[in-house]
């Protein structure tokens, strides 16, 4: 039975995709390549619409040999069956939330940086591509017939609540949408875990399915109108920094010429550059629009606080440093 439900929802998915690539134009049917590339965002979000400039740019820079067609959050594929779906060969292109597919990627949860980590865009790109991360997870990705471009980094990671949280004890018993290792760090909290995707998350906040949720950086909590329904924010962030991928189904790359492999890996290059100027700007913007409609900061955490909340980091360090051996390898250069 778990067999034919899976075989039934890789047929749906296909077909609404299928669907989606309907309104296909003439022009894309003439190019060389046609992909079908997945994001979290929904449509006319900023982070969706940056992901399209970055379709369109590898539409431009390929002068038309290649055409993406952008499929957004709910359009096809859901969010935890993006990883699958790229691995298949049902998706070409994805830029997925690792957090999601930790059953799958372990490493990817350590790669988009774990619980009481810090560092700036300098130090991620030393950490990435000089002391050796950028390796570990090519190989890694490899494995699961995917092809990893460089990563794109975003601001911090922060949880917002219903419930204002006073200290670290207020956590306990608190549903909060947190996936992957965020989720295993407000366990250690004594919060309850829930693992939601981002379209989902505003509903569950309004009716009370969950307490709080992280966001992949604040802007997110702007963009999905959690604050309307959720208003304090705590001050220390789960993760300073966010790290994450373009991954691209292995058949699909290898069957790229290499001048239009050189254009995507550029546009990845040009796309990650205008992901970090953007989301600092985005960042502060989206506070300051959050806080007109009533969204207040927590109370700055006791010093007794901060060191419960380094606590249950270095706990997930732990934890998540013998998942497998490539999260090991990330996490001991980590330290």
């Amino acid at each position: 039975m778990t067999r034919l439900w899976s075989s039934a929802r890789t047929k749906i998915a296909a077909s609404l995709i299928a669907v989606a690539g309907m309104g296909m134009t003439m022009e894309a049917m003439a190019a060389d390549v046609n992909w079908r590339f997945t994001n979290l965002y929904s449509r006319g979000t900023a982070f969706g619409d940056v992901y399209q400039s970055f379709a369109d740019k590898i539409e431009a820079d390929s002068g038309g040999r290649m055409k993406i067609t952008m499929l957004y959050s709910g359009e096809g594929v859901d969010t935890t069956g993006i990883i699958g779906a790229t691995k298949s060969g049902l998706l070409d292109m994805a830029a997925p939330f690792q957090p999601m597919h930790a059953g799958e990627i372990p490493f990817g949860v350590v790669e988009v940086g774990l619980p009481g980590t810090s560092g700036s865009l300098e130090e991620l790109n030393t950490l990435f591509h000089e002391k050796g991360w950028s390796g570990i997870l090519t190989e890694a990705y490899d494995r699961h017939g995917l092809v990893w471009l460089d990563p794109y980094f975003q601001p911090g990671v922060y949880v917002i609540t219903k419930k204002k949280i006073e200290s670290i004890e207020d956590f306990k018993g608190l549903k909060i949408r947190a996936p992957g290792a965020y989720g295993r760090f407000f366990r250690e909290l004594g919060a309850s875990p829930v693992n939601l995707a981002w379209g989902e998350v505003y509903t569950s906040l309004a009716t009370g399915v969950i307490d709080g949720t992280i966001g992949s950086n604040l802007i997110d909590h702007r963009d999905g109108n959690f604050a309307e329904v959720a208003k304090y924010m705590y001050p220390l962030p789960v993760s300073s920094a966010q790290a994450l991928p373009i991954l691209i189904n292995k058949n699909a790359w290898n069957k790229l010429p290499d001048d239009l492999q050189e254009v995507v890996r550029n546009a990845a290059s040009w796309h990650a550059q205008q992901q970090a100027e953007k989301s600092a700007l985005w960042e502060q913007e989206a506070v300051a629009d959050m806080q007109k409609i009533g969204m207040q900061w927590g109370p700055a955490a006791s010093e007794a606080d901060q060191a419960k909340w380094r606590d249950a980091a270095e706990a997930v360090w732990a934890h998540y440093g013998k998942t497998d051996k490539y999260s090991a390898q990330l996490v001991e250069l980590l330290k």
